[in-house]
């Protein structure tokens, strides 16, 4: 599994994970302002961005794509931060591995399992015959039926692109990921204890960690410490740029 990637910047690896139906392209303005001050890797996980599709994804999977990822880059240690479905492959690579792990950062999540709310979405998705259409206008659309927020459909849209002919292509494996995604909604499988810096980062409008979730947080990584980011939502990276730039640099920064 040969992750693509994108790589900017100098200086100690760090590793940026998204989150269902994103890629690397969701670290874009984080990217640029960490490639400051490290070497920064954002990728695309299986059946996302650009990365090879397989029909298999669990949590343990994309953990083992992380690992092949820094073998073949001769990575021997990381900061690694995730997002969402991220954070969860960033927390099972976390237990795996932790000797690859230098600190961790989390985004707006935590390693329970969670109810399938994204069903309906990736049912608007599965809905759309893309022969059928000539212009993004016309997805858009015909997904407005089913979805009717426009950030959401915009953020969605990013997973079509047109081919040579004019037509349009799935660019994530968008049947494997919804035949998987009951293995997405589980929790992570915590093989050991990780005795390595962590920072869970939460925003102040999400409930995706709620303040009961924080002793099952604390028994898989006990040096965790959780950050709220206020105004914030889901996306605290996108919508609190500052703020979360500035929670990851005090955090990974040297003591």
């Amino acid at each position: 599994m040969d992750l693509h990637f994108r790589a900017e910047g100098d200086g100690f690896p760090l590793i940026l994970l998204h989150g269902l139906l994103g890629s690397a392209d969701n670290w874009r303005t984080a990217s640029k302002r960490l490639s400051e001050i490290y070497k920064v890797y954002a990728l695309d996980l299986r059946n996302h961005g650009r990365s090879p599709h397989d029909k298999s994804m669990t949590y343990p999977n994309m953990a083992g794509d992380l690992t092949e990822f820094l073998d073949r880059r001769g990575i021997s240690e990381a900061h690694i931060i995730g997002h969402s479905m991220g954070g969860k492959v960033a927390m099972q690579f976390a237990t795996n591995a932790p000797g690859r792990l230098a600190k961790l950062v989390v985004v707006d999540v935590a390693p329970k399992a969670y109810p399938p709310s994204q069903r309906p979405i990736l049912a608007a998705l599965g809905s759309l015959n893309l022969e059928h259409f000539t212009s993004f206008a016309g997805i858009d659309a015909a997904l407005a039926e089913h979805i009717s927020e426009t950030p959401v459909r915009q953020f969605l849209l990013k997973n079509i692109e047109r081919e040579r002919d004019g037509g349009f292509r799935w660019r994530i494996g968008l049947a494997a990921i919804t035949e998987n995604y009951h293995e997405l909604t589980k929790p992570i499988v915590a093989a050991r204890i990780v005795d390595k810096p962590a920072c869970f980062i939460r925003g102040s409008r999400s409930d995706y960690i709620q303040d009961g979730d924080w002793p099952a947080v604390k028994k898989i990584f006990p040096h965790a410490d959780l950050v709220t980011i206020a105004g914030a939502g889901h996306w605290v990276h996108t919508e609190a740029p500052d703020a979360f730039h500035r929670v990851v640099v005090d955090f990974l920064s040297p003591e």
